[in-house]
């Protein structure tokens, strides 16, 4: 909204005021505004004596994006000058531009310049860490660079890292495993959008354990071709157990022949759902998410979510907002295929969130996440929300497992699965655990 001129009543207000406060824009009252950039004549956005935000960021972008072969702004970059200049708040832009160390406009400089090249190469070269991996977000947002996934990229170098001093045939196997197996599987869950920290660690559980693996493989004279049973088995017992994950590599091994021994794993039956959580303990978390506004509003919805619906953390942040449709009494969420009308006071969130959804300088770019992230083009990391969980006494994973322990209890597997988006083998497990049959539901419907 435009700075307000303070009028007098007699001076008329009319329609193109506040009726209740006397105010209108200085423009619609016919006078000359102090705040209207000399410029633009824009009245939003004030900043520094006589001119607005906007045009002073559109200066230094200017000056910062050009490219001194043409004298132009660089064509690849011409995205990235658009974005900024017409963003909400032109000040973030001014005020990052002038952050300290500055990295990421000193990086896009030398971009513009010709100096650095404009793609992933470039980024591979340079340290990982925030501010980096901000603006190589913001690049791809703006579809200047294609899309990449940050976790799978720092892998590369850590397994490399892994792998240094090992002898050269292990490390070319790890290499091979890591590459045609463990990043594979990472790649399959970005593609579905459910790649998680947990993922990503328990790939590098991995490699570390095939490592392992070749390291006592070769204190006993042999490899990973040669490997028999009984090698196998006294593996087993130098690390306490062979786990899931020690089969990974082993099955990888059989699987592409490079091991012909037939070597015999131990069946490792996954564990039965079980509850820590009791049922006065969930709703007191409800309670307080329900309540407490010191918590982040996000934290609050993503909580609810969990503890009403079931709903993993990983699913919660990579929601949409096509994902909510609002009425003008009721608020439904689509987890899965149904629409669930959402109880009252948490629709009232809903509301709220959507209403003050964070805005950054990519705002237009946020891919229509519920939750956008800090990076360009991302949603929220789990671990915003976990974190802020966990400190106020909630775990998300137990708490997620109590309420499906509750909701299989309500109702039947087939339902319930196609609520909240599970499968009807887990939807059964958690019936079962529940004590419920639900075998004559349909007769029971039909009746």
């Amino acid at each position: 909204m435009r700075p307000l001129a303070h009028l007098r009543p007699e001076q008329g207000a009319g329609e193109q005021g506040d009726p209740g406060t006397g105010l209108v824009c200085a423009s619609c009252a016919g006078q000359e505004s102090v705040f209207a950039c000399r410029e633009c004549g824009s009245e939003d956005h004030p900043y520094g004596a006589s001119r607005c935000a906007r045009c002073i960021l559109a200066e230094r972008l200017t000056v910062l994006l050009t490219d001194p072969t043409t004298g132009r702004i660089h064509h690849q970059l011409q995205p990235v000058f658009e974005e900024l200049v017409t963003s909400d708040r032109p000040q973030t832009g001014i005020w990052w531009l002038r952050k300290k160390p500055g990295v990421g406009p000193r990086l896009l400089g030398e971009m513009a310049r010709g100096e650095v090249e404009i793609s992933h190469d470039t980024f591979r070269s340079l340290p990982s860490d925030r501010a980096h991996d901000y603006l190589r977000s913001l690049l791809v947002a703006l579809e200047v660079l294609p899309p990449f996934e940050v976790r799978i990229e720092r892998m590369l170098p850590w397994i490399e890292s892994v792998i240094t001093d090992l002898p050269a045939d292990q490390a070319a196997l790890i290499r091979q495993f890591a590459r045609w197996h463990v990043l594979r599987q990472m790649r399959k869950a970005a593609r579905e959008g459910r790649l998680t920290s947990t993922i990503t660690n328990a790939a590098r559980r991995r490699i570390r354990l095939a490592v392992n693996f070749l390291t006592f493989l070769e204190a006993h004279g042999a490899t990973a071709a040669t490997a028999t049973q009984d090698l196998l088995e006294r593996y087993g017992e130098h690390v306490g157990g062979i786990t899931s994950t020690d089969h990974s590599f082993i099955a990888w091994l059989r699987r592409t022949r490079l091991n012909t021994l037939s070597l015999s794993l131990p069946c490792v039956a996954p564990p039965a759902p079980a509850v820590t959580v009791s049922d006065s303990q969930r709703w007191n978390s409800i309670e307080l998410l329900l309540h407490d506004r010191t918590l982040r509003t996000y934290t609050r919805i993503g909580g609810l979510f969990i503890l009403l619906f079931a709903q993993p953390l990983s699913r919660i942040v990579a929601m949409r907002t096509r994902q909510v449709a609002l009425a003008a009494d009721s608020v439904h969420v689509t987890f899965n295929t149904i629409p669930v009308q959402m109880p009252p006071q948490l629709d009232d969130l809903i509301r709220e969130h959507l209403e003050h959804r964070g805005k950054s300088l990519y705002a237009s770019r946020d891919n229509g996440w519920l939750f956008p992230g800090g990076n360009p083009g991302r949603h929220l990391a789990t671990e915003n929300i976990r974190a802020q969980l966990v400190a106020i006494g909630i775990k998300p994973y137990e708490n997620r497992k109590a309420t499906l322990f509750q909701l299989a209890g309500d109702m039947p597997a087939p339902v319930l699965a196609e609520l909240i988006g599970i499968t009807n083998s887990n939807a059964s497990d958690w019936a079962r655990l529940a004590a419920r049959d639900w075998t004559g539901y349909i007769a029971t419907r039909a009746h």
